[in-house]
Protein backbone atom coordinates (compact mmCIF):
# COMPACT_ATOMS: atom_id res chain seq x y z
CA UNK A 1 0.00 0.00 0.00
CA UNK A 2 1.37 3.51 -0.88
CA UNK A 3 0.16 6.65 1.02
CA UNK A 4 -0.92 9.45 -1.38
CA UNK A 5 -0.11 12.54 1.34
CA UNK A 6 1.95 14.60 -0.66
CA UNK A 7 1.67 14.93 -4.66
CA UNK A 8 2.66 16.42 -7.64
CA UNK A 9 1.14 18.91 -9.97
CA UNK A 10 2.88 19.22 -13.31
CA UNK A 11 1.25 21.48 -15.75
CA UNK A 12 2.40 22.78 -19.19
CA UNK A 13 3.24 25.81 -20.34
CA UNK A 14 -0.46 27.47 -21.31
CA UNK A 15 -2.40 25.48 -19.52
CA UNK A 16 -3.85 27.53 -16.81
CA UNK A 17 -2.97 29.40 -13.81
CA UNK A 18 -2.29 27.57 -10.25
CA UNK A 19 -5.34 29.43 -9.27
CA UNK A 20 -7.29 27.70 -12.09
CA UNK A 21 -6.14 24.16 -9.86
CA UNK A 22 -6.83 25.00 -6.94
CA UNK A 23 -10.51 22.72 -6.44
CA UNK A 24 -7.91 19.96 -6.14
CA UNK A 25 -5.26 21.53 -4.29
CA UNK A 26 -5.29 21.60 -0.32
CA UNK A 27 -4.06 25.13 1.07
CA UNK A 28 -0.88 24.27 2.44
CA UNK A 29 0.74 23.42 -0.98
CA UNK A 30 4.46 23.73 -1.55
CA UNK A 31 6.34 24.22 -4.83
CA UNK A 32 9.41 22.31 -6.29
CA UNK A 33 11.32 22.64 -8.98
CA UNK A 34 13.42 19.99 -10.23
CA UNK A 35 15.72 20.57 -12.62
CA UNK A 36 14.78 20.72 -16.09
CA UNK A 37 11.38 22.05 -15.12
CA UNK A 38 11.93 25.89 -16.03
CA UNK A 39 13.27 24.74 -19.78
CA UNK A 40 10.09 22.49 -20.52
CA UNK A 41 7.81 24.90 -19.40
CA UNK A 42 6.74 23.28 -16.83
CA UNK A 43 5.05 24.20 -13.89
CA UNK A 44 5.45 21.81 -10.80
CA UNK A 45 3.47 21.89 -7.96
CA UNK A 46 4.03 19.71 -5.25
CA UNK A 47 1.35 18.61 -2.83
CA UNK A 48 -0.04 15.32 -3.72
CA UNK A 49 2.41 13.54 -6.33
CA UNK A 50 0.88 13.65 -9.93
CA UNK A 51 1.82 12.26 -12.73
CA UNK A 52 2.19 14.64 -15.81
CA UNK A 53 -0.32 14.21 -18.54
CA UNK A 54 -2.23 16.88 -20.28
CA UNK A 55 -5.29 16.65 -21.68
CA UNK A 56 -7.35 20.12 -22.74
CA UNK A 57 -4.81 21.95 -21.82
CA UNK A 58 -5.67 20.73 -18.13
CA UNK A 59 -2.86 18.76 -15.55
CA UNK A 60 -4.92 15.49 -15.55
CA UNK A 61 -3.51 12.76 -13.92
CA UNK A 62 -2.36 11.77 -10.56
CA UNK A 63 -0.48 8.70 -9.53
CA UNK A 64 1.49 8.07 -5.79
CA UNK A 65 5.10 8.40 -6.31
CA UNK A 66 6.40 6.62 -3.28
CA UNK A 67 10.07 8.18 -2.90
CA UNK A 68 8.89 11.25 -2.62
CA UNK A 69 6.90 10.29 0.02
CA UNK A 70 8.74 8.37 1.96
CA UNK A 71 11.33 11.88 1.89
CA UNK A 72 8.92 13.78 3.41
CA UNK A 73 8.47 10.96 6.22
CA UNK A 74 11.93 10.40 6.98
CA UNK A 75 12.22 7.79 9.79
CA UNK A 76 8.32 7.20 10.63
CA UNK A 77 7.01 3.65 9.42
CA UNK A 78 3.77 4.31 9.79
CA UNK A 79 2.50 0.99 8.53
CA UNK A 80 -0.18 0.34 11.02
CA UNK A 81 -2.14 3.98 9.58
CA UNK A 82 -2.30 2.57 6.12
CA UNK A 83 -4.15 -0.87 6.98
CA UNK A 84 -6.50 -1.81 3.93
CA UNK A 85 -8.46 -4.88 2.92
CA UNK A 86 -8.40 -7.92 0.58
CA UNK A 87 -9.97 -8.04 -2.59
CA UNK A 88 -9.88 -12.13 -2.35
CA UNK A 89 -13.13 -13.57 -1.51
CA UNK A 90 -14.72 -10.42 -2.03
CA UNK A 91 -17.98 -9.84 -3.70
CA UNK A 92 -17.90 -6.99 -6.61
CA UNK A 93 -20.56 -5.54 -8.29
CA UNK A 94 -20.25 -4.07 -11.67
CA UNK A 95 -22.67 -1.66 -12.70
CA UNK A 96 -22.94 -1.20 -16.39
CA UNK A 97 -21.36 -4.50 -18.35
CA UNK A 98 -19.94 -2.84 -21.85
CA UNK A 99 -16.51 -3.38 -22.89
CA UNK A 100 -15.00 -1.15 -20.19
CA UNK A 101 -17.25 -3.40 -17.76
CA UNK A 102 -16.53 -6.50 -18.61
CA UNK A 103 -12.84 -6.08 -18.97
CA UNK A 104 -12.73 -4.84 -15.04
CA UNK A 105 -14.74 -8.13 -14.47
CA UNK A 106 -12.09 -10.11 -15.67
CA UNK A 107 -9.30 -8.44 -13.82
CA UNK A 108 -11.17 -9.36 -10.89
CA UNK A 109 -12.15 -12.99 -11.78
CA UNK A 110 -8.28 -12.84 -11.49
CA UNK A 111 -7.31 -11.55 -8.12
CA UNK A 112 -9.87 -14.15 -6.69
CA UNK A 113 -13.14 -11.75 -6.42
CA UNK A 114 -16.56 -13.29 -7.23
CA UNK A 115 -18.31 -10.86 -9.70
CA UNK A 116 -21.95 -9.57 -10.00
CA UNK A 117 -22.87 -7.37 -12.58
CA UNK A 118 -26.32 -5.11 -13.45
CA UNK A 119 -26.80 -4.02 -17.14
CA UNK A 120 -29.94 -3.95 -18.46
CA UNK A 121 -28.36 -3.96 -22.40
CA UNK A 122 -25.61 -7.23 -21.57
CA UNK A 123 -26.75 -10.52 -22.69
CA UNK A 124 -25.99 -13.23 -19.98
CA UNK A 125 -24.36 -15.61 -22.07
CA UNK A 126 -21.22 -13.10 -22.25
CA UNK A 127 -21.27 -12.53 -18.60
CA UNK A 128 -21.38 -16.16 -17.95
CA UNK A 129 -18.57 -16.57 -20.35
CA UNK A 130 -16.53 -13.95 -18.50
CA UNK A 131 -17.50 -16.15 -15.15
CA UNK A 132 -19.96 -12.94 -13.87
CA UNK A 133 -23.28 -13.04 -12.87
CA UNK A 134 -25.82 -10.43 -14.21
CA UNK A 135 -28.63 -9.56 -11.46
CA UNK A 136 -30.99 -6.70 -10.67
CA UNK A 137 -29.63 -3.21 -9.86
CA UNK A 138 -31.25 -4.16 -6.21
CA UNK A 139 -29.63 -6.90 -5.85
CA UNK A 140 -26.34 -6.16 -7.26
CA UNK A 141 -25.95 -3.06 -4.51
CA UNK A 142 -27.48 -5.21 -1.71
CA UNK A 143 -24.56 -7.94 -2.22
CA UNK A 144 -21.68 -5.70 -3.13
CA UNK A 145 -18.45 -5.50 -0.69
CA UNK A 146 -17.32 -3.15 -4.02
CA UNK A 147 -19.10 -1.50 -6.33
CA UNK A 148 -17.51 -0.20 -9.50
CA UNK A 149 -19.59 2.13 -11.95
CA UNK A 150 -19.10 2.29 -15.16
CA UNK A 151 -22.86 3.23 -17.09
CA UNK A 152 -23.56 6.23 -18.76
CA UNK A 153 -25.71 9.28 -17.84
CA UNK A 154 -28.94 9.26 -18.97
CA UNK A 155 -32.04 10.57 -17.49
CA UNK A 156 -32.58 6.71 -15.72
CA UNK A 157 -28.90 6.88 -14.22
CA UNK A 158 -29.09 10.26 -12.81
CA UNK A 159 -28.39 10.06 -9.22
CA UNK A 160 -29.02 6.77 -9.03
CA UNK A 161 -27.03 6.11 -6.43
CA UNK A 162 -28.85 8.24 -3.72
CA UNK A 163 -30.05 7.83 -0.20
CA UNK A 164 -32.04 4.84 -1.05
CA UNK A 165 -29.55 3.15 -3.09
CA UNK A 166 -26.93 3.69 -0.21
CA UNK A 167 -29.44 3.23 2.35
CA UNK A 168 -29.29 -0.93 1.18
CA UNK A 169 -25.60 -1.51 0.86
CA UNK A 170 -24.00 -3.83 3.06
CA UNK A 171 -21.85 -1.31 5.67
CA UNK A 172 -18.59 -0.79 4.80
CA UNK A 173 -19.25 -0.86 1.37
CA UNK A 174 -16.33 0.64 -1.05
CA UNK A 175 -17.38 2.67 -3.92
CA UNK A 176 -15.26 3.30 -7.21
CA UNK A 177 -16.72 5.79 -10.09
CA UNK A 178 -14.83 6.14 -13.37
CA UNK A 179 -17.89 6.19 -15.67
CA UNK A 180 -20.02 9.92 -14.84
CA UNK A 181 -20.40 12.10 -11.83
CA UNK A 182 -24.06 12.61 -12.35
CA UNK A 183 -24.59 9.10 -11.74
CA UNK A 184 -23.96 9.32 -7.97
CA UNK A 185 -25.84 12.13 -5.69
CA UNK A 186 -22.68 13.80 -4.38
CA UNK A 187 -24.37 15.07 -1.06
CA UNK A 188 -26.27 11.41 -0.35
CA UNK A 189 -22.45 9.80 -0.70
CA UNK A 190 -20.96 12.49 1.58
CA UNK A 191 -23.27 11.41 4.28
CA UNK A 192 -22.95 7.27 3.36
CA UNK A 193 -19.00 8.57 3.99
CA UNK A 194 -20.12 10.60 7.75
CA UNK A 195 -21.84 7.70 9.03
CA UNK A 196 -19.77 4.39 7.53
CA UNK A 197 -22.35 2.87 5.43
CA UNK A 198 -19.61 3.70 2.92
CA UNK A 199 -15.76 2.81 3.76
CA UNK A 200 -14.05 4.15 1.18
CA UNK A 201 -14.61 6.02 -2.40
CA UNK A 202 -12.73 6.27 -5.19
CA UNK A 203 -14.12 8.54 -7.67
CA UNK A 204 -12.38 9.73 -11.08
CA UNK A 205 -15.63 11.82 -12.31
CA UNK A 206 -17.45 14.62 -10.21
CA UNK A 207 -21.07 16.42 -11.46
CA UNK A 208 -19.34 19.59 -12.06
CA UNK A 209 -16.15 19.30 -12.93
CA UNK A 210 -13.28 20.63 -11.80
CA UNK A 211 -15.42 20.11 -8.36
CA UNK A 212 -15.29 23.19 -5.64
CA UNK A 213 -12.17 23.75 -3.87
CA UNK A 214 -14.35 23.27 -0.77
CA UNK A 215 -15.88 20.70 -2.22
CA UNK A 216 -16.72 18.40 1.33
CA UNK A 217 -16.73 15.53 -0.78
CA UNK A 218 -12.96 16.24 -2.31
CA UNK A 219 -11.60 16.83 1.31
CA UNK A 220 -12.98 14.04 2.82
CA UNK A 221 -10.31 11.78 4.24
CA UNK A 222 -12.48 8.35 2.91
CA UNK A 223 -12.33 9.62 -0.66
CA UNK A 224 -9.22 9.35 -3.41
CA UNK A 225 -9.72 11.56 -6.14
CA UNK A 226 -8.14 11.88 -9.52
CA UNK A 227 -8.90 14.75 -12.07
CA UNK A 228 -10.86 12.88 -15.12
CA UNK A 229 -7.87 10.73 -16.16
CA UNK A 230 -9.92 8.81 -18.89
CA UNK A 231 -7.50 7.85 -21.76
CA UNK A 232 -4.28 9.00 -19.44
CA UNK A 233 -1.85 6.90 -20.78
CA UNK A 234 0.48 6.82 -23.94
CA UNK A 235 -0.94 3.77 -25.21
CA UNK A 236 -4.72 4.89 -24.75
CA UNK A 237 -4.01 8.04 -26.78
CA UNK A 238 -2.76 5.99 -29.55
CA UNK A 239 -6.04 4.15 -29.38
CA UNK A 240 -8.17 7.12 -29.54
CA UNK A 241 -6.12 8.46 -32.70
CA UNK A 242 -6.55 4.88 -34.51
CA UNK A 243 -10.52 4.93 -32.45
CA UNK A 244 -11.01 8.80 -34.36
CA UNK A 245 -10.00 7.49 -37.72
CA UNK A 246 -11.87 4.30 -37.91
CA UNK A 247 -15.21 6.13 -36.81
CA UNK A 248 -14.89 8.48 -39.22
CA UNK A 249 -13.96 5.58 -41.97
CA UNK A 250 -17.20 4.24 -40.70
CA UNK A 251 -19.35 7.36 -41.23
CA UNK A 252 -18.70 7.68 -44.55
CA UNK A 253 -19.76 4.14 -44.80
CA UNK A 254 -22.99 5.12 -43.36
CA UNK A 255 -22.38 2.33 -40.28
CA UNK A 256 -23.14 3.33 -37.12
CA UNK A 257 -21.27 6.09 -34.54
CA UNK A 258 -21.31 5.81 -30.77
CA UNK A 259 -19.45 9.05 -30.52
CA UNK A 260 -21.99 11.08 -32.20
CA UNK A 261 -22.64 14.83 -30.50
CA UNK A 262 -25.14 15.77 -32.76
CA UNK A 263 -27.27 12.79 -32.95
CA UNK A 264 -28.98 10.02 -30.59
CA UNK A 265 -25.86 8.63 -28.69
CA UNK A 266 -25.68 5.11 -27.86
CA UNK A 267 -22.61 3.40 -26.05
CA UNK A 268 -21.11 0.95 -28.57
CA UNK A 269 -21.94 -1.62 -26.54
CA UNK A 270 -25.33 -0.89 -26.65
CA UNK A 271 -25.29 -0.76 -30.11
CA UNK A 272 -23.63 -3.73 -31.07
CA UNK A 273 -26.93 -5.07 -29.18
CA UNK A 274 -29.15 -3.06 -30.33
CA UNK A 275 -27.82 -3.26 -34.65
CA UNK A 276 -30.45 -5.75 -35.81
CA UNK A 277 -33.54 -3.70 -33.98
CA UNK A 278 -32.27 -0.63 -35.63
CA UNK A 279 -32.62 -2.19 -39.13
CA UNK A 280 -35.65 -3.69 -37.97
CA UNK A 281 -37.40 -0.24 -37.13
CA UNK A 282 -35.88 1.37 -40.23
CA UNK A 283 -37.58 -1.40 -42.44
CA UNK A 284 -41.08 -1.41 -40.05
CA UNK A 285 -41.52 2.20 -41.21
CA UNK A 286 -40.64 1.39 -44.69
CA UNK A 287 -43.29 -1.09 -44.72
CA UNK A 288 -45.72 0.81 -42.71
CA UNK A 289 -45.74 3.97 -45.52
CA UNK A 290 -45.84 1.83 -48.65
CA UNK A 291 -49.14 0.97 -47.21
CA UNK A 292 -50.65 4.22 -46.78
CA UNK A 293 -53.26 5.17 -50.33
CA UNK A 294 -51.13 7.88 -52.17
CA UNK A 295 -53.93 10.65 -51.74
CA UNK A 296 -53.45 10.01 -47.83
CA UNK A 297 -51.26 12.03 -45.66
CA UNK A 298 -49.49 10.35 -42.61
CA UNK A 299 -51.48 12.10 -39.71
CA UNK A 300 -49.54 10.53 -36.71
CA UNK A 301 -47.19 7.42 -35.83
CA UNK A 302 -47.13 5.59 -32.98
CA UNK A 303 -44.19 3.07 -32.04
CA UNK A 304 -44.62 0.26 -29.06
CA UNK A 305 -41.83 -1.45 -27.55
CA UNK A 306 -42.81 -4.55 -26.12
CA UNK A 307 -39.81 -6.04 -23.55
CA UNK A 308 -39.24 -7.87 -20.32
CA UNK A 309 -36.78 -4.64 -19.48
CA UNK A 310 -37.93 -2.19 -17.28
CA UNK A 311 -39.22 0.67 -19.26
CA UNK A 312 -36.71 3.22 -17.63
CA UNK A 313 -34.00 0.99 -19.03
CA UNK A 314 -34.94 1.36 -22.66
CA UNK A 315 -33.46 3.73 -24.74
CA UNK A 316 -35.45 4.25 -27.75
CA UNK A 317 -34.12 7.86 -29.30
CA UNK A 318 -32.39 5.78 -31.58
CA UNK A 319 -35.00 3.41 -32.68
CA UNK A 320 -36.98 6.00 -33.21
CA UNK A 321 -34.84 8.11 -35.26
CA UNK A 322 -34.72 4.64 -37.45
CA UNK A 323 -38.39 4.44 -37.77
CA UNK A 324 -38.69 8.49 -39.13
CA UNK A 325 -36.07 7.25 -41.53
CA UNK A 326 -38.28 4.21 -42.51
CA UNK A 327 -41.04 6.71 -43.40
CA UNK A 328 -39.54 9.78 -44.94
CA UNK A 329 -37.14 8.30 -47.26
CA UNK A 330 -39.72 6.41 -49.48
CA UNK A 331 -41.73 9.38 -49.92
CA UNK A 332 -39.50 12.43 -50.40
CA UNK A 333 -36.51 12.76 -51.54
CA UNK A 334 -35.01 13.66 -48.24
CA UNK A 335 -31.82 11.72 -47.03
CA UNK A 336 -32.20 11.18 -43.56
CA UNK A 337 -29.82 10.09 -41.21
CA UNK A 338 -29.45 9.42 -37.42
CA UNK A 339 -28.31 13.44 -37.36
CA UNK A 340 -31.32 14.97 -38.89
CA UNK A 341 -34.43 12.12 -38.21
CA UNK A 342 -35.84 14.30 -35.42
CA UNK A 343 -35.66 17.38 -37.16
CA UNK A 344 -37.25 16.23 -40.11
CA UNK A 345 -40.02 14.83 -38.47
CA UNK A 346 -40.82 18.09 -37.29
CA UNK A 347 -40.20 19.64 -40.69
CA UNK A 348 -43.05 17.56 -42.03
CA UNK A 349 -45.94 17.86 -38.73
CA UNK A 350 -44.40 14.33 -38.41
CA UNK A 351 -46.11 13.19 -34.89
CA UNK A 352 -44.09 10.28 -33.06
CA UNK A 353 -45.74 8.91 -30.14
CA UNK A 354 -43.80 5.57 -28.02
CA UNK A 355 -45.30 3.33 -25.82
CA UNK A 356 -42.97 0.77 -24.10
CA UNK A 357 -44.84 -2.65 -22.81
CA UNK A 358 -43.56 -4.50 -20.12
CA UNK A 359 -43.86 -8.02 -21.53
CA UNK A 360 -44.20 -10.73 -18.59
CA UNK A 361 -41.47 -13.27 -20.05
CA UNK A 362 -38.86 -12.39 -17.08
CA UNK A 363 -36.17 -14.38 -18.77
CA UNK A 364 -36.37 -13.15 -22.01
CA UNK A 365 -32.58 -12.16 -22.21
CA UNK A 366 -33.08 -9.73 -25.40
CA UNK A 367 -33.62 -6.21 -24.90
CA UNK A 368 -36.94 -6.11 -27.06
CA UNK A 369 -39.44 -8.67 -27.71
CA UNK A 370 -41.31 -6.68 -30.30
CA UNK A 371 -41.76 -3.14 -31.93
CA UNK A 372 -45.03 -2.24 -33.53
CA UNK A 373 -45.45 0.60 -35.77
CA UNK A 374 -48.92 1.66 -36.02
CA UNK A 375 -50.22 4.67 -38.71
CA UNK A 376 -53.40 6.13 -37.58
CA UNK A 377 -55.95 8.27 -39.55
CA UNK A 378 -54.90 7.02 -42.80
CA UNK A 379 -56.04 5.14 -46.37
CA UNK A 380 -54.58 1.98 -47.05
CA UNK A 381 -53.60 0.82 -50.39
CA UNK A 382 -54.35 -2.76 -48.27
CA UNK A 383 -56.81 -3.39 -46.73
CA UNK A 384 -55.44 -6.45 -44.88
CA UNK A 385 -52.88 -4.35 -42.93
CA UNK A 386 -55.42 -2.70 -41.10
CA UNK A 387 -56.58 -3.29 -37.74
CA UNK A 388 -59.49 -4.13 -35.86
CA UNK A 389 -58.98 -0.19 -34.82
CA UNK A 390 -58.93 1.41 -38.21
CA UNK A 391 -55.32 1.53 -38.16
CA UNK A 392 -52.18 0.56 -40.42
CA UNK A 393 -50.51 -1.78 -38.04
CA UNK A 394 -47.14 -3.68 -38.96
CA UNK A 395 -45.04 -5.97 -35.70
CA UNK A 396 -41.66 -7.11 -35.92
CA UNK A 397 -39.35 -9.34 -33.89
CA UNK A 398 -35.70 -10.42 -34.47
CA UNK A 399 -35.25 -13.50 -34.36
CA UNK A 400 -31.50 -15.47 -34.90
CA UNK A 401 -30.10 -11.54 -35.18
CA UNK A 402 -32.55 -11.25 -38.75
CA UNK A 403 -35.33 -8.48 -38.48
CA UNK A 404 -38.75 -10.10 -39.49
CA UNK A 405 -41.95 -9.23 -39.78
CA UNK A 406 -44.75 -11.28 -37.42
CA UNK A 407 -48.02 -9.33 -37.96
CA UNK A 408 -49.78 -7.26 -40.87
CA UNK A 409 -53.05 -6.02 -39.17
CA UNK A 410 -55.18 -8.65 -37.66
CA UNK A 411 -53.10 -11.00 -39.16
CA UNK A 412 -49.83 -13.21 -37.93
CA UNK A 413 -47.10 -14.01 -39.97
CA UNK A 414 -43.52 -14.88 -40.05
CA UNK A 415 -41.33 -13.96 -42.62
CA UNK A 416 -37.56 -12.34 -43.05
CA UNK A 417 -37.54 -8.63 -43.71
CA UNK A 418 -34.93 -9.19 -46.61
CA UNK A 419 -35.28 -8.11 -50.50
CA UNK A 420 -38.21 -7.57 -51.23
CA UNK A 421 -42.09 -8.17 -49.95
CA UNK A 422 -45.18 -9.24 -51.64
CA UNK A 423 -48.23 -8.92 -49.75
CA UNK A 424 -51.23 -11.33 -50.94
CA UNK A 425 -54.85 -11.24 -48.89
CA UNK A 426 -57.16 -14.07 -50.36
CA UNK A 427 -59.75 -16.62 -49.13
CA UNK A 428 -57.95 -19.63 -47.57
CA UNK A 429 -58.32 -21.93 -49.53
CA UNK A 430 -56.05 -25.14 -50.68
CA UNK A 431 -53.33 -24.36 -53.85
CA UNK A 432 -53.21 -20.59 -53.47
CA UNK A 433 -49.23 -21.02 -52.47
CA UNK A 434 -48.36 -23.33 -55.23
CA UNK A 435 -50.65 -21.28 -57.45
CA UNK A 436 -48.66 -18.10 -56.72
CA UNK A 437 -45.22 -20.05 -56.85
CA UNK A 438 -45.43 -21.54 -60.62
CA UNK A 439 -46.82 -17.86 -61.71
CA UNK A 440 -43.00 -16.49 -60.13
CA UNK A 441 -41.43 -19.38 -61.27
CA UNK A 442 -42.86 -18.85 -64.35
CA UNK A 443 -41.10 -15.24 -64.84
CA UNK A 444 -37.68 -16.11 -63.37
CA UNK A 445 -38.74 -14.69 -60.51
CA UNK A 446 -37.05 -16.82 -56.79
CA UNK A 447 -39.05 -17.03 -53.71
CA UNK A 448 -37.00 -16.22 -50.64
CA UNK A 449 -39.54 -17.75 -48.23
CA UNK A 450 -43.25 -17.87 -47.61
CA UNK A 451 -45.74 -17.79 -44.75
CA UNK A 452 -49.73 -17.84 -44.41
CA UNK A 453 -51.64 -15.93 -41.82
CA UNK A 454 -55.35 -16.14 -41.23
CA UNK A 455 -57.66 -15.34 -38.92
CA UNK A 456 -59.63 -18.97 -39.25
CA UNK A 457 -60.43 -21.59 -41.28
CA UNK A 458 -61.85 -20.96 -44.65
CA UNK A 459 -61.72 -17.45 -44.34
CA UNK A 460 -59.62 -14.59 -45.15
CA UNK A 461 -55.44 -15.18 -44.73
CA UNK A 462 -52.48 -13.54 -46.02
CA UNK A 463 -50.27 -14.70 -47.88
CA UNK A 464 -46.60 -12.63 -47.10
CA UNK A 465 -44.20 -13.81 -50.01
CA UNK A 466 -40.37 -12.93 -49.99
CA UNK A 467 -38.86 -12.25 -53.42
CA UNK A 468 -35.21 -11.56 -54.41
CA UNK A 469 -36.20 -9.79 -58.08
CA UNK A 470 -38.90 -7.16 -58.42
CA UNK A 471 -41.76 -8.90 -60.37
CA UNK A 472 -42.51 -6.91 -63.57
CA UNK A 473 -45.87 -5.77 -63.92
CA UNK A 474 -47.36 -8.45 -66.38
CA UNK A 475 -46.55 -11.12 -63.11
CA UNK A 476 -48.47 -9.07 -60.48
CA UNK A 477 -51.35 -8.66 -62.54
CA UNK A 478 -51.31 -12.62 -63.25
CA UNK A 479 -51.21 -13.24 -59.18
CA UNK A 480 -54.08 -10.26 -58.93
CA UNK A 481 -55.66 -12.56 -61.59
CA UNK A 482 -56.11 -15.34 -59.48
CA UNK A 483 -59.63 -15.76 -58.61
CA UNK A 484 -59.35 -16.10 -55.06
CA UNK A 485 -56.94 -13.25 -54.48
CA UNK A 486 -58.67 -10.21 -53.19
CA UNK A 487 -55.86 -7.67 -53.07
CA UNK A 488 -51.99 -7.57 -52.98
CA UNK A 489 -49.00 -5.42 -52.78
CA UNK A 490 -45.08 -5.27 -53.57
CA UNK A 491 -43.30 -3.55 -50.92
CA UNK A 492 -39.77 -2.74 -51.43
CA UNK A 493 -37.74 -3.13 -48.32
Amino acid sequence: HIPTKHMLWVLPRGAGRVEEMQGFLPPDRRVARPPGATRYGMLIHVDRVYRVHRTRGRAACRLPTPTRTTRRFPGKWQRAKYVGVSLVGKTLAIMGFGKVGSEVARRAKGLGMHVIAHDPYAPADKARAIGAELVSFEEAIAKADFISLHMPLTPATSKVFNDESFGKMKTGVRIINVARGGVIDEDALVRALDSGKVAQAALDVFTVEPPAKDSKLVLHENVTVTPHLGASTVEAQEGVAIEIAEAVGGALRGELAATAVNAPMVPAEVLSVLAPYVSLAEKLGRLAVQLVAGESGIKGVKVVYTSARDPDDLDTRLLRAMVTKGIVEPVSSTFVNLVNADYTAKQRGLRIAEERVSHDNAAAEAPLESIQVRLSHVQSKFAGAISDGGDIVVVGRVKYGVPHLTVVGPYEVDVSLEGNLILCRQIDQPGMIGKVGNILGQRNVNVSFMSVGRTSRGKQAIMAIGVDEEPDKKTLEKIGAIPAVEEFVFLEL
